[in-house]
């Protein structure tokens, strides 16, 4: 097998010698024979003693990692366990790309010419991305998100705050002396019966605290199980205004 002649300036790093010798070999970089490509590397690496190169710690570092793939590649493999030459791989490609943008921009930047303006480049407004379907949804689930918090708030969410009939506690007063006109009692929990709304029930409660409290009205009841009684006090007009 033919040798590479080389210079050691010529090549950056361990990297650069990998591809180089891919390239000579014409090996597939997606499917890279690590027995062949350990057996030219070390080669190289002989090349460099006998010429009493430096070698450079990288470079040695490459060979025990290449060393370290092959034994892993001969050992049993499970069906989830990774292929060991994948990682290499995508740094061979990264530092392919690197060298080709360098390469190009080689071309372009000069210290014996001048820097001219940037150029006007038409846009692109073709969208290029591919998208996974689950990222396509969760897109439309924070868009919706935002979309519904823009709108305006529907009616229905201000019916507890306006949508509520105002009831007085002077109304709620004259009600509950009109039920005990006739001097029969009535339990406090008879006066709640009919109050359906909210604000009913509040305005009745707060109307039976003020009538105990100006003494237009009294409280029966022994015992916590007993029924707790209202009866009108003697003297007590049907209706009037509460204090």
């Amino acid at each position: 097998m033919e040798k590479l002649q080389y210079r050691l300036e010529v090549f950056e790093g361990p990297l650069d010698l990998l591809l180089a010798l891919i390239a000579k070999n014409k090996i597939d970089i997606y499917d890279i024979p690590i027995a062949e490509l350990l057996e030219q590397y070390m080669e190289q690496i002989d090349l460099m003693r006998e010429e009493n190169l430096d070698i450079a710690s990288e470079f040695l570092e490459m060979a025990a990692r290449l060393v370290h793939i092959k034994t892993v590649s001969l050992l049993p493999k499970r069906e989830e366990e990774e292929d060991p030459r994948l990682e290499l791989t995508g740094q061979l490609i990264e530092y392919q790309q690197c060298k080709l943008a360098a390469q190009r921009l080689a071309q372009q930047a000069s210290f014996d010419s001048l820097v001219r303006p940037p150029a006007q480049l038409p846009a692109d407004n073709e969208y290029k991305r591919i998208h996974q379907p689950k990222e396509i949804l969760q897109a439309l689930v924070s868009a919706w998100g935002r979309g519904k918090s823009l709108l305006p708030p529907k009616p229905e969410s201000f019916s507890a705050l306006v949508s509520r009939k105002i009831v007085s506690v002077a109304s709620q007063a004259v009600f509950v002396l009109r039920r005990l006109w006739k001097g029969q009692p009535v339990t406090y929990g008879g006066l709640f019966v009919e109050k359906r709304d909210r604000s009913e029930r509040v305005a009745l409660f707060l109307a039976v605290l003020e009538l105990i409290k100006s003494r237009r009205i009294r409280v029966e009841g022994e015992g916590p199980d007993s029924p707790v009684r209202l009866l009108k006090k003697p003297g007590t007009a049907q209706g009037g205004d509460v204090a």
